[in-house]
């Protein structure tokens, strides 16, 4: 189903009917595809890889140690930038 921004707001009932439904819908804006509501638990897209296979992923799986340091690694501490 394909709807306009100005449809999700006044045929909002309608656009839920078709969630129910299992349906897609795509958001227009002039005429271009802005984006896309799911039902939930539809299937990722085809175009995405799995996160296992993301390259930031790949690049971290040798290393030891939690998430949340490699996190903070990543961002530095507050005052870092001083």
């Amino acid at each position: 189903m394909n709807a306009t921004i100005v449809e999700l707001r006044y045929k909002t009932k309608q656009i839920l009917q078709a969630l129910e439904r299992r349906e897609k819908v795509n958001l227009t804006w002039h005429g271009a595809v802005k984006g896309t509501i799911m039902p939930v638990g539809a299937a990722a897209r085809a175009d995405e890889p799995p996160m296992a296979e993301h390259p930031f992923c790949r690049q971290r799986l040798g290393e030891a140690g939690s998430v949340e340091a490699a996190m903070d690694a990543l961002r530095g501490g507050r005052y870092r930038a001083l």
